[in-house]
């Protein structure tokens, strides 16, 4: 892993989770029950959550009876989630520092979630591949494989150029902008109460279509329904909010 890898800074980072701390919990948990009831997954099936964060879907699908393993590149958030699971007593749960551009070693599951627009960050198409390899090779056969994504059509047709937001005495000026290939985002933090600047960072996604899913999907698995909400709307390339993919692994 290169240095220059923005994201393994800056998702490890306080400022993240202080910026991003308006994320609707109720919401995800609506979300999970929507997604497993279409999975039709048994109880008790082993499941990954790639790209966890601090862990919110892992410990609903770990409440819900699913054995669930939560892998994220941020160490800190790591260790928040495996605090949170310690104080929920989910024996069902563990969490571990991953690179989802490989395999965890000899782990399979039923099923492997990606949520919350955490897949794109790499620099190259052939990282995005090798993280599709990656699933396909711990997944059972006909496992399945969620992944939820930005509608990138949407998003750039309603990007808001600046913006600021204020949290805790901390400020986050956003600029925003995008050009062929990526949606940029960048953050400069300041403390306000002593008028002090903190850093900045650029976050970075490719703006990946549903054609792009599908060419990368195309060697390891069937794409077998898409939506366009966190209820299971239809997916409208137009007017989604989201980009969500359910796939199987071919036999």
């Amino acid at each position: 892993m290169s240095e220059k890898e923005w994201f393994a800074s800056w998702f490890d980072s306080p400022y993240y989770h202080l910026l991003y701390q308006h994320r609707d919990d109720n919401e995800a948990k609506q979300f999970i029950g929507h997604l497993t009831e279409a999975l039709h997954l048994p109880q008790g099936a082993n499941v990954l959550d790639l790209a966890c964060g601090k862990g919110r879907h892992s410990i609903t699908l770990a409440q819900m009876g699913y054995n669930v393993t939560g892998a994220d590149l941020a160490a800190n958030s790591i260790a928040s989630a495996e605090q949170t699971s310690a104080t929920l007593q989910l024996d069902q749960l563990r969490f571990l520092v991953h690179d989802m551009r490989t395999p965890i070693p000899g782990a399979t599951f039923k099923a492997i979630f990606n949520l919350f627009t955490s897949f794109g960050y790499f620099d190259t198409l052939q990282e995005n591949q090798n993280v599709c390899a990656a699933i396909a090779q711990m997944l059972e056969p006909n496992g399945l494989l969620v992944i939820d994504f930005l509608n990138a059509n949407k998003v750039i047709s309603n990007l808001v150029k600046e913006d600021l937001i204020q949290r805790d005495g901390i400020s986050f000026s956003l600029e925003r902008w995008h050009d062929d290939s990526h949606i940029y985002k960048k953050i400069k933090i300041s403390d306000r109460d002593n008028n002090a600047e903190i850093g900045t960072f650029v976050e970075r996604v490719q703006a990946l279509r549903l054609s792009d899913f599908q060419a990368l999907l195309a060697a390891d698995f069937d794409l077998v329904a898409t939506f366009g909400s966190y209820d299971l709307a239809p997916f409208v390339a137009t007017s989604s909010d989201r980009l969500i993919l359910i796939a199987k692994k071919k036999a």
